[in-house]
């Protein structure tokens, strides 16, 4: 890891669409996150351990494993909240109560400019 990547804010970008997966990586990295990515909650977990540091969990809804992305969300935001989280889907809205508390939703597909200004109120919100 650079010296750039360790001064920039880690991202963790969950996501089983390899696709959708790696264009929202290019738009949280493009908000100045370094980002690190995996294809469902099992794999997130494991990189939760190796980042303490983390600052924002981006998650789709819908995922194989034992967990889908709301589940981890709400762990993510019971057990780090200091990590923002930011729930997407293009197939549910989820009700507010099942979104972790200062969570937010965004439907699919991403608006480049919406993410960015979302991170960006999260960030002040901190």
């Amino acid at each position: 890891m650079g010296a750039d990547e360790m001064r920039e804010p880690i991202a963790l970008v969950v996501d089983d669409e390899p696709l959708i997966r790696m264009d929202t990586a290019d738009i949280v990295s493009s908000a100045g996150y370094h980002v690190i990515e995996a294809r469902n909650a099992d794999e997130a977990f494991k990189l939760l351990a190796k980042h303490s540091s983390l600052k924002l969990l981006m998650t789709d809804i819908q995922m194989p494993g034992q967990m889908d992305g709301l589940a981890l969300a709400r762990y993510v935001g019971e057990h780090w909240p200091e990590v923002h989280v930011v729930v997407a889907s293009g197939a549910i809205v989820p009700a507010h109560n099942d979104l972790p508390e200062r969570a937010r939703f965004l439907g699919k597909p991403l608006n480049e400019a919406l993410v960015i200004e979302t991170l960006q109120e999260l960030e002040r919100e901190a």
